[in-house]
């Protein structure tokens, strides 16, 4: 049985392996034919007569009008062909179909002026038909020959650059790996930040490290812009490790951006690493090109790293980094340097870091607070100057973007330089910003061998207007020393005592003026026993003969027995509870009033002395007026009634002998209990020894 189906098996065999080699040529043939095929429709079809069925099919998909207006036609070449030597791989010398559409352009969408969002003389890209397979279309080469792009908006929610999103997740995937640009035009115009800008785009010849350039005129913010820069003539998308090369200028007034380093990955920011030139009247102006909040100042420079990383968009959110890190600068006459780092995703972004100044000017912290001169603030073209005559600055606080940043960033200064002699020589505080409410938690001063710690609280949550901000202050001062506090009056130098004092204050306003204007709480301070300049004392008390003698012979040391202050603050108007100066030899009281609203003080300086004097001319005096130019003025009729007694008492004594000391003594507490003028009820407290403005200064002179 086997031996006769062994010939017939043997005779179907050859027909078997014939009938194969069809199937298997025939499919190879196939194989072949196909891009054959797709080669031949791609080189003889007309694509003229797709442009109408492409037009709808992109106007529909993009939701704005598109059209190709020119001759579209398809080429086989290579992309090495387009391209300079040095920028050309492997991958270039494959041929691939080559599109070309001439004369396209993309309309604004619904609800904007009906005019081209841009176009180009030519556009045109290479494709891998084979990816189509796998439904991706994979485009080595995209390139866009005389581009014009008019970018436009006209509120915060109307621009024409934003592309609605398809939810749904597309079964195609785009797969772009290089972009060219040759010579264009880019033009913004933005009403939020009042743009108008024009950048003219040109092809580089010759240069190694850059093939596109441009230069960009215009306005920005009212105020006329120019710059320029170069970036690299082939952009790639896919190669991570290829850098791309970035230069970038831009001038408006004295503020200067500059930039020049690489991106890697520039899709996706995987690594952009720049070096970052910052220049200016004033960093506050900076919020308008960065949308970063930052304190006013005076002119300022810094150079420093820049990084930076592009996170993936998530619930219409992006969280990008940014590093600016190893700065250094100057901020008017001050040096500064450090790292902040800007993060976005949140609520609101987010600047970090920490700032350091090894040698801090100290009027270079009046643009903080307004309260620099009228001609720096014509410079960093602040919106209102300081009228004259005015003391408290007047600037307001911008709070209305109190809201677009939060932050948490440490400053220290190590040295402090004063043009005049207040001896602060340190600072440090730790500013956050949390939801428009601002914090210097704390805010501290090495000052005249102590220090002044202060915990402030501005919040801005009510937006702008006159009571914008609702502030709190705390503020402590302990054993500053009193000869350091003023090292250049020479009547002060023999003081040893030291100062402590204590403020809580609330208030509502949008400038430092209207803050102490409408401010409310207390304010106390308190010197230690000590020793004081004599001279000091005598010249408040007006005695004129101690006054010459000690300038004759020396500044003698008086024991100071207790300083002490206690104001109550109501509606911006500071009145003293007790203004207390006692010595072993005078007894000095300070009474009236400080309005911190118009700016006027009404102060009575009562000096009483212990000791009797060889003549002794004490009277009170007065310190009134503007706090700009006060004026200081005695009572001339007590002093006229303090010679005349002095000169009958002079009299008596040499008829019948001097007064005792224990005597003396005694008419200084009756001149205590009665001073001149009372009312009727003052009268009748003083006649039971009960002087109204002297009821607090005893309480007080007890806890000396």
């Amino acid at each position: 049985m086997a031996e006769t189906q062994t010939p017939a098996a043997k005779g179907r065999s050859p027909a078997r392996r014939t009938s194969r080699k069809k199937i298997v040529l025939s499919i190879l043939g196939i194989v072949i034919a196909i891009p054959v095929l797709a080669i031949i429709f791609i080189l003889t079809f007309d694509w003229n007569r797709a442009r109408p069925w492409i037009n709808a099919k992109v106007s529909e998909a993009i939701e704005r009008p598109f059209a190709i207006r020119g001759n579209l036609e398809v080429e086989w070449e290579r992309p090495a062909k387009r391209m300079a030597p040095e920028q050309r791989s492997w991958r270039d010398h494959i041929p691939w179909p080559y599109l070309i559409a001439n004369d396209t352009h993309i309309g604004n969408p619904a609800g904007l002026p009906a005019q081209d969002m841009g176009s180009a003389r030519q556009f045109s890209f290479s494709l891998n038909p084979f990816a189509l397979l796998s439904r991706t279309i994979h485009i080595p080469l995209l390139r866009f020959d005389g581009p014009r792009v008019d970018l436009l908006r006209l509120d915060e929610k109307r621009n024409n650059w934003t592309f609605k999103r398809n939810e749904e997740k597309s079964r195609w995937t785009l797969d772009l790996d290089r972009i060219v640009l040759t010579d264009g035009v880019v033009h913004v115009k933005d009403a939020v930040t009042k743009a108008d800008v024009t950048a003219l785009v040109h092809t580089l010849e010759n240069d190694a490290r850059y093939g596109v350039g441009w230069k960009l005129d215009g306005t920005y913010n009212g105020a006329k812009v120019t710059g320029g820069g170069k970036v690299g003539a082939v952009l790639s998308l896919k190669q991570h490790t290829t850098p791309y090369p970035v230069q970038a200028e831009l001038r408006s007034g004295r503020t200067r951006i500059a930039v020049e380093g690489t991106v890697t990955r520039p899709s996706k920011l995987a690594a952009l690493d720049l070096k970052l030139e910052l220049a200016g009247n004033s960093m506050g102006e900076l919020f308008n090109f960065t949308g970063i909040l930052l304190p006013t100042t005076g002119p300022f420079s810094t150079s420093g790293r820049l990084t930076g990383t592009l996170g993936e968009e998530k619930d219409g959110k992006r969280s990008d980094r940014w590093v600016y890190d190893g700065f250094k600068g100057k901020v008017g006459s001050s040096d500064i340097g450090g790292r902040l780092e800007f993060v976005t995703g949140a609520a609101r972004p987010r600047l970090s870091g920490n700032v350091r100044s090894q040698q801090l000017v100290f009027t270079d912290l009046a643009p903080l607070i307004g309260a620099d001169s009228n001609e720096a603030k014509r410079q960093r073209n602040a919106d209102a100057v300081q009228p004259a005559g005015k003391v408290l600055p007047v600037e307001e606080f911008k709070t209305e973007r109190w809201d677009r940043l939060d932050a948490d960033v440490r400053f220290s200064a190590d040295r402090i330089v004063r043009d005049t002699a207040f001896p602060i020589s340190k600072l440090s505080t730790h500013l956050k910003m949390e939801n428009a409410v601002l914090t210097l938690e704390p805010i501290e001063f090495a000052m005249a061998g102590g220090t002044v710690r202060s915990n402030i609280r501005l919040d801005g949550r009510a937006g702008d207007g006159p009571k914008a901000i609702k502030a709190q202050a705390k503020v402590t001062a302990r054993k500053i020393e009193i000869k350091k506090l003023f090292p250049k009056i020479e009547q002060l130098q023999a003081t040893v005592g030291s100062i402590n004092g204590d403020a809580n204050l609330t208030a509502t306003g949008n400038s430092v003026a209207t803050l102490l204007a409408g401010s409310n709480g207390e304010l106390k301070t308190l010197i230690n026993q000590g020793v004081v300049s004599k001279m000091l004392l005598e010249m408040m008390g007006l005695n004129v003969g101690n006054i010459i003698i000690t300038k004759l012979f020396g500044d003698k040391q008086v024991q100071l027995n207790c300083m002490a202050t206690d104001f109550a603050v109501t509606n911006g108007v500071a009145r003293t509870r007790s203004f207390v100066i006692d010595t072993r030899e005078a007894l000095i009281t300070i009474n009236g009033t400080i309005n911190l609203a118009n700016e006027q003080m009404d102060l009575r300086i009562n000096p009483e002395t212990k000791e009797l004097r060889l003549f002794s001319l004490r009277s009170p005096f007065y310190v009134r007026g503007p706090f700009s130019e006060p004026d200081v003025s005695v009572d001339k009729g007590v002093l006229a009634m303090k010679a005349g007694g002095r000169h009958r008492t002079g009299r008596r004594g040499a008829a019948g002998g001097a007064d005792s000391p224990d005597q003396h003594r005694s008419g200084r507490r009756q001149r205590l209990r009665a001073p001149a003028g009372p009312g009727p009820r003052e009268a009748e407290r003083a006649a039971a020894g009960q002087d109204p403005a002297s009821l607090n200064n005893k309480k007080l002179l007890q806890h000396c």
